[in-house]
């Protein structure tokens, strides 16, 4: 005790030493007293004084916006069209989901209090559908054809209510009117000139009622309409983005930005990249960019058109997380390789514009498909919140979300409020629901807050098989077959027997391709000493070719086993994923077996074989081309 006591008076302090830190005001201490043990910033390496800790940015109520997303991961039900989806598109306020794919053909669901409902189907367009856009007010909807027109809807009767036949093909559209305007406008774009036409909303008449042909110098692929501003964005095909109000001067207005030069609109002619998609928040306070080659998603503050946010989905990017284990999901390599073959492909005209980015209703998040899935971000604090379909063998591209409330009608007391009825609450659930469609895919897939999935029923099968046109009958040609094939190559012949009876589907797809001249002047592009080598792709590197059905067709296992060298067998890049590729294995590969079609074997020019695999190559690929001059089937 008396130890103690004496320790405690020898700490204390003068009069006289407080006086001397008052006159210090703050400087730095003598050294003899910087061993005050009260402090717990004495303890270990300090920053500079001149450099404050960096706060954490935290968005308020972030869990309650989370909350309002789908809760489950997986998507919960799926539906079909006859060929591949295009669109899928939420109205506004009228709450009707309406879908669009490649055939011309658009659909019409109506969101209920809990899924959806079909109510009418229609067959818009002969041919592709261009663009799709619905007015601000979600009461008007308009698709726009490979066949020259533009058919106009009227989303609450869900009725066709007139068409414009144009003189060309159709790039864009958007409605540009208000919410609540008596004239709806209609601002369609083509492909062949740099003219915005404003048409008439209504399809009284088939004169444009303006057309602005000094805004742009190249034909313009996106346009986006801001209710909140009153203004509607462009983007052309060189990149450059213009602000215009759609009526009056048809100029930029006031209330944006007033010098081009201050903004960051100029990004894209930087990096010499387009934008393919734009995106208006439902404030109307943001607007979001996804780009090619870049492969950039990029976010505006509108009024001022500053960027606010990048982030890059570039496939050197994606690689490079990949290999350092950074990424938000480590996959193996085969499943890497397979998904990142199908990031490739978007960069094909006929998929690149079909890919979307959408805000939640709060707009601080963005959703978009990505190679892991569809992405949740907070813009605040730049993270990532949650993923959907990551498990799923979907690449997202286009996207609607719906977050709001089913009607359900009934009179609701103050007391029936302020009771825990669950019936009453039940009543007034949300039912959020994500939409997406799938690269290839010829249906369109839901996320709900439905978690106990049953993976065998979920996908539904509400489209008949495609029937022959009705007046027309058409001779059922028989499946093309053989027995034996060559393969004419610049190395030489390569004699090979097929397998009809054990890969029918597999066979007829070689021969047909065979006969057709499909592989003619292809090279070998994959090519491992002591596996395999790999050819079929028109493309040449592996990412391209599809089968005589134009699309990928289903494994056909039986009892032959890749118990010996000279397998032939079909490439894929995962169950049921069949299109132009095969490859000849050149050792036993036991662990293809179950994995891979198999449907020949090799049994001349064996030389030939071990030849090609024995090539000089970088990165498995010849460095000489190795071409099939043509196949002949015997």
């Amino acid at each position: 005790m008396e130890g103690g006591s004496n320790t405690s008076r020898s700490n204390k302090r003068s009069h006289s030493e407080v006086e001397e830190e008052e006159t210090n005001q703050g400087g730095t201490a003598p050294a003899e007293n910087n061993d005050d043990t009260s402090s717990d910033d004495d303890i270990g390496p300090q920053l500079p004084s001149s450099a404050p800790k960096k706060k954490r940015r935290i968005l308020p109520y972030e869990k309650l916006y989370i909350a309002a997303l789908p809760k489950a991961a997986r998507y919960s039900k799926s539906l079909m069209h006859k060929e591949q989806l295009s669109f899928v598109t939420m109205t506004p306020f009228t709450d009707f989901l309406i879908t669009s794919s490649a055939d011309g053909v658009v659909k019409f669901w109506k969101k209920v209090a809990v899924g959806i409902e079909f109510v009418k189907e229609f067959r818009a367009h002969i041919g592709e559908i261009k663009s799709v856009s619905v007015s601000s007010d979600g009461r008007s909807f308009a698709s726009a054809g490979a066949d020259n027109s533009v058919k106009i809807f009227d989303v609450i009767t869900f009725d066709l209510l007139s068409m414009l036949t144009l003189e060309t093909t159709p790039k864009a559209i958007c409605w540009v009117h208000k919410r609540g305007a008596s004239l709806p406008l209609l601002a369609v774009s083509d492909e062949s000139s740099n003219s915005i036409r404003i048409y008439d909303g209504r399809g009284e008449n088939q004169s444009p009622l303006h057309t602005i042909s000094k805004l742009h110098r190249n034909p313009v692929s996106l346009m986006v309409y801001n209710d909140a501003y009153d203004c509607a964005i462009s983007v052309d095909d060189g990149g450059m983005v213009e602000y215009w109000r759609p009526h009056g001067d048809y100029e930029k207005p006031d209330n944006v930005f007033q010098y081009k030069s201050s903004t960051g609109l100029f990004e894209f002619k930087k990096s010499k990249s387009v934008p393919m998609v734009l995106t208006i928040s439902p404030s109307g306070s943001h607007f979001a960019t996804f780009s090619f080659p870049d492969r950039k998603i990029r976010i505006f503050d509108f009024p001022t058109a500053r960027l606010y946010r990048t982030y890059d989905e570039s496939l050197i990017t994606i690689t490079e997380m990949q290999q350092a284990g950074t990424a938000l999901q480590k996959l193996e390599d085969v499943e890497f390789g397979r998904r990142l073959a199908i990031e490739r492909e978007l960069e094909s005209p006929a998929l690149r514009n079909k890919i979307d980015i959408i805000f939640d209703e709060s707009g601080h998040f963005i959703l978009y498909g990505s190679i892991l899935g569809i992405k949740v971000i907070n813009t605040l604090t730049n993270r990532v919140v949650k993923v959907f379909g990551k498990d799923e063998n979907i690449r997202a591209l286009n996207l609607c979300l719906y977050q709001g409330q089913p009607q359900k009608k009934g009179v609701v007391t103050v007391s029936m409020a302020a009771s825990a009825n669950p019936l009453l609450q039940d009543a007034e659930a949300r039912d959020p629901m994500l939409v997406c469609t799938g690269s290839g895919k010829g249906r369109f897939y839901m996320f709900t807050n439905e978690e106990e999935i049953n993976k065998s029923e979920r996908d539904i099968q509400n489209e008949k098989p495609k029937q022959l046109v009705v007046g027309k009958q058409t001779e059922v040609k028989p499946a093309e077959s053989g027995t034996a094939a060559v393969l004419h190559t610049t190395y030489g012949d390569i004699h090979i027997r097929l397998f009809p009876e054990a890969a029918p589907k597999a066979v007829e797809n070689f021969v047909t391709h065979s006969k057709n001249g499909y592989y003619n002047n292809t090279i070998f592009h994959r090519v491992i000493r002591k596996f395999m080598i790999q050819c079929g792709d028109p493309l040449g590197d592996g990412t391209g070719g599809e089968s005589i059905w134009g699309k990928e067709f289903e494994d056909e296992f039986s009892t032959l086993k890749h118990d010996k060298p000279y397998t032939v067998s079909m490439a894929n890049a995962g169950p049921n994923t069949n299109g132009s590729q095969f490859f000849i294995t050149t050792e036993k590969t036991p662990w293809l077996d179950k994995k891979h079609t198999i449907f020949g074997r090799a049994v001349q020019g064996l030389d030939v074989i071990h030849k090609i695999e024995n090539t000089r190559v970088y990165k498995e690929k010849p460095e000489e081309d190795i071409k099939i001059i043509n196949i002949s089937i015997l």
